[in-house]
């Protein structure tokens, strides 16, 4: 029988990459499900965040950050499983919506608003003591990159990267996405674009990274880390059996793994 989790990472598989190879709303509309809001934090139809609660007192808040190359055809749909997944634990999930390469993102537009859309949680009536962000592929990239940002409004305690990509050098070299890294970026890669070029953080970094990914390579993963901590950061790996979308699977065991490491960082 084919299961849901199943039929997901078929879809995700054929469609996200078969082709590859800030003014907050002064109120919120009902999001996807009845319990859920959705904020707008800018006057663009890409820039919102559905916030998913838990039924009790949140543990923390995890900024979803979904992946796609940074391209336009994939969207936040991609993070509301996860979303959902993290409320039923006890979490306030923040699920980001934002610009991308085709429907006005790309740098700067992109990072503007994955910092806006986080510090929109200031509007909340949120604790704010730990937002962690957690984001998948690309996600992993914006989700590390604001990890590192100074003088932000809600700054995020912690960053867990699903297979990100964190080397964007590397990742233009070697071709991935088919041209995505110089899409996105339009220019030169720099450190103020590049999580590896940006170590050591002040916040602690998980990485998690399934070993026959072959959509974003491990070495992402490792490269990030070993440099992070020769640089004296926090950074670790977890490897982990599995594909690219594993990570994004919540009926699966890795899944687990992720909720465990978000669990330590909020402790």
């Amino acid at each position: 029988m084919r299961t849901p989790g199943m039929r997901r990472r078929q879809l995700l598989g054929l469609a996200a990459w078969g082709t590859l190879g800030a003014v907050t709303a002064a109120c919120s509309r009902p999001g996807p499900d009845q319990g859920t809001t959705r904020s707008a934090y800018g006057s663009d139809p890409s820039q919102w965040a559905d916030l998913y609660r838990p039924s009790g007192t949140p543990r923390g808040v995890v900024v979803v950050i979904h992946g796609g190359f940074w391209r336009a055809q994939y969207d936040a749909s991609l993070g509301e499983p996860l979303a959902r997944s993290l409320a039923a634990e006890g979490w306030a999930a923040w699920n980001l919506e934002y610009r991308r390469v085709g429907n006005g993102g790309g740098v700067p537009a992109t990072l503007d608003d994955v910092a806006a859309g986080i510090d929109a949680l200031a509007t909340t009536d949120l604790d704010l003591t730990h937002v962690l962000a957690l984001g998948h592929s690309a996600g992993g990239h914006l989700a590390v990159w604001a990890a590192g940002r100074t003088g932000a409004t809600v700054p995020l305690t912690g960053a867990v990267s699903q297979a990100g990509v964190l080397d964007l050098r590397a990742a233009a070299d070697e071709g991935l996405g088919g041209g995505a890294v110089e899409a996105f970026v339009g220019g030169p890669v720099d450190a103020t674009v590049d999580p590896v070029q940006q170590v050591p953080l002040a916040v602690p970094v998980r990485c998690v990274h399934g070993r026959s990914d072959t959509n974003v390579p491990l070495s992402q993963s490792q490269s990030y880390v070993s440099a992070a901590t020769a640089a004296g950061a926090d950074a670790t790996l977890t490897e982990v059996d599995g594909d690219h979308f594993v990570l994004i699977d919540p009926s699966g065991p890795v899944w687990r793994t992720q909720l465990d490491l978000l669990a330590d960082l909020a402790r």
